[in-house]
């Protein structure tokens, strides 16, 4: 029960990043394309299983973990709005949508 509850918190939490998107004067196309580019490392698993395992190994540590963190996002998006540059409260969006999406289907930090 309490899986089910936090993984549904975090698809709500999906639904405020998407709000904050829309105000943004950036594309939702571009937003869609790269919704998924924080997993690039499992396309590995296309090929094999052995081989997604090493793509997915390369790709954890500080930096997988850094870019899945929601309060890296937060952070992006709020220094974005500090410094009125669209690009990094687009990054910053992005990245909590992303996280946010990813915990609700019950992936999480490595």
């Amino acid at each position: 029960m309490m899986k089910t509850l936090l993984h549904l918190e975090e698809l709500l939490m999906f639904g405020p990043a998407i709000f904050l998107f829309s105000g943004l004067d950036s594309s939702w196309g571009l937003f869609t394309l790269l919704f998924f580019a924080p997993d690039l490392s499992m396309i590995g698993y296309l090929a094999n299983p052995r081989f997604g395992a090493w793509t997915l190994r390369l790709a954890q540590g500080n930096a997988y973990n850094l870019i899945h963190h929601k309060v890296f996002g937060i952070t992006l998006h709020v220094l974005g709005s500090l410094l009125a540059t669209n690009w990094l409260m687009f990054a910053g969006t992005l990245l909590f949508a992303h996280s946010s999406f990813d915990r609700s289907l019950g992936y999480g930090l490595t």
